[in-house]
């Protein structure tokens, strides 16, 4: 059962793709629910 590395070439950009995306969204998307948060209470 041979690995097609095809598969691997094309998902690895992809993956790095969505990883630069959290990396950058996470920070602003938790300081939004944080101050949300603090204007419920």
């Amino acid at each position: 059962m041979d690995f097609d590395f095809r598969l691997l070439i094309v998902l690895a950009p992809l993956g790095a793709a969505a990883g630069w995306a959290v990396f950058n969204i996470l920070p602003v998307a938790l300081r939004q629910i944080q101050e949300l948060l603090r204007e419920k209470n």
